[in-house]
């Protein structure tokens, strides 16, 4: 996965993120959303095959780009159980 960055200020970040659809798009954002230091987190995908953009901003100082590595951390976690639960 290719991630850019097109904005980042201390509360904001914009990113684009290459190879991506709805369906991580999806479940990235409900979990950034689960943190009670975000204030928003949406995706567009302007166009059927383009490439999603990722805003997020947050409430105080807390960094975005550390919001969205730790939501992926629960994301990965989350798959590793289900993973675990499916081979018993």
């Amino acid at each position: 996965m290719i991630v850019k960055v097109l904005e980042l200020e201390s509360n904001k970040a914009r990113l684009l993120v290459q190879g991506e659809g709805h369906t991580f798009m999806n479940a990235l954002t409900d979990e950034i959303l689960r943190d009670p230091s975000v204030d928003v987190a949406k995706y567009l995908i302007e166009f059927q095959f383009s490439e999603p953009e990722l805003l997020i901003t947050t409430k105080g100082k807390k960094d975005p780009l550390v919001v969205i590595k730790d939501a992926c951390k629960r994301l990965s976690k989350n798959c590793d159980k289900l993973v675990k639960g499916l081979g018993k």
